[in-house]
């Protein structure tokens, strides 16, 4: 084939239908990367397997997983499987008239020759409780089977009467080597670009970064990149080409070398160093990269205890909270909650005085330094410890602290934790100071080190 039939044949399928709607999967077993949802015996399984081999009525499903993970096209998938009848709602653009006149042809066509309809409603997370109440008739009698998708979380975002009568089924985010072989199949496949171009590993990358685990996304990128190629006469992909297409810059990031470790080791060290504006500049550019956010909210945990510690022992509150965020709500919102936590840990007073203590007090146990328990400290509820009752009980104090022995004896001068002069460690220090001169009964020199 010459050069002008190739460009005649992508030309040609240019202006049919998108790349992402040609590639949809046409069968369970096509679709990429949900090799669980899809397993032999699971709901969607019977949603396209033939009625007759069923004698019962398949269970209706809310789909829960990001964009372009394969709702839609599961969807799809049972609309063209046979013996069922398929209406389609958008909880964008659909009311409650559309709810009831969907229900409605579904109980005419089940009374008047036994067809069941599937009833898929697209982003129900949208539709208001009223909305969503008026689908539970029509489920609770299977009047209709229902496909609810959602990229929400369906225990927050699906009334809980519908969610009964459902079974929830989660689909994961695509892995990159999911999106990587789609994205490939695409360039070949006679519904594709049937080789019409090629396209290197390092361009192929870049494109499964660009999708950050949206096969859609991926798909959508790769044909207008492939324009771009085309219109310079060029049969190849090159960087240039994805930038033109997508209409933005792509930082050099790649999540499995030199740049991941580069990038997140400025990250950390400009919290660490409290430079706001370079923390978000490096978490932006994480972000954009697609790179795991799971990933950044733990270096942020351990940045809290790390680098602030009891400076200010709200931030590992925030970190955390900041985590479980991410992992709640998802990207792209999710880079909100993580900024946030960046400007709030960049700005904190900083102190390492955590990290060395706990360091140091393994350090002494590792070498040996141990020694037994204090008598007083063991658990003496039998009475058989000699000097077991000598443990003085501290609230019954007015100062709330006993001056008697924690530590073993071999350890008894250490002094593992020394607070900074930054944040909430300078008051900190005082108190430290005055419980130690209790603890001892007078005032304790520190240890030389």
């Amino acid at each position: 084939m010459s050069s002008d039939d190739l460009f005649g044949a992508a030309a040609d399928a240019r202006v049919r239908l998108p790349l992402a709607a040609r590639m949809r999967p046409r069968t369970l077993d096509e679709v990429a990367g949900q090799s669980r949802a899809t397993a032999v015996g699971s709901p969607l399984r019977r949603l396209v397997e033939p009625i007759a081999e069923q004698g019962v009525t398949p269970a209706s499903v809310v789909l829960w997983g990001p964009p372009g993970c394969g709702k839609t096209t599961i969807a799809s998938i049972v609309a063209n499987a046979p013996g069922r009848r398929f209406i389609e709602l958008s909880a964008v653009s659909a009311g409650i008239k559309d709810v009831r006149a969907a229900i409605d042809s579904a109980r005419h066509f089940l009374g008047a020759d036994g067809s069941e309809t599937v009833l898929f409603v697209d982003e129900v997370h949208r539709f208001s409780k009223t909305q969503q109440d008026a689908l539970l008739p029509a489920v609770e009698n299977r009047w209709v089977t229902l496909i609810a998708a959602t990229t929400e979380n369906p225990a927050f975002s699906v009334v809980t009467p519908l969610l009964s009568r459902s079974l929830v089924v989660t689909l994961e985010p695509l892995a990159d080597e999911v999106v990587s072989q789609v994205l490939q199949d695409a360039l070949v496949d006679e519904r594709g670009l049937r080789n019409a171009l090629t396209v290197d590993s390092e361009v192929l990358s870049q494109l499964v970064r660009l999708a950050s685990g949206d096969a859609r996304r991926a798909l959508t990128a790769l044909e207008a990149s492939a324009g771009a190629a085309q219109d310079r006469g060029s049969v190849v992909i090159e960087h240039t080409d994805v930038e033109r297409a997508v209409d933005r810059a792509l930082a050099h990031y790649d999540r499995a070398g030199d740049q991941h470790y580069d990038v997140i080791s400025a990250f950390i060290k400009s919290i660490r160093g409290s430079d706001v504006d370079a923390a978000l500049h490096y978490l932006a550019r994480m972000v954009d990269a697609g790179e795991d956010p799971r990933f950044i909210a733990r270096r942020l945990v351990i940045l809290a205890s790390e680098d602030i510690g009891m400076a200010d022992p709200s931030a590992l509150g925030i970190a955390v909270a900041a985590a479980d965020a991410v992992a709640f709500i998802g990207m792209p919102e999710g880079r909100i909650p993580l900024a946030q936590a960046v400007i709030a840990l960049a700005l904190a007073p900083k102190s390492n005085a955590t990290i060395v203590a706990i360091d140091a007090a393994i350090a002494d146990v590792q070498a040996g330094l141990g020694g037994a328990v204090p008598k007083h400290l063991r658990d003496n509820h039998g009475g058989q410890i000699v000097g077991g009752s000598e443990y003085v009980y501290p609230h019954n104090l007015s100062a709330g602290i006993a001056a008697q022995q924690y530590l073993p004896d071999e350890l008894i001068a250490r002094q593992y934790y020394e607070p900074g002069s930054m944040g909430n460690e300078s008051a900190l220090s005082d108190r430290l100071n005055k419980i130690r001169q209790i603890l001892s009964g007078s005032p304790r020199p520190k240890e030389q080190k």
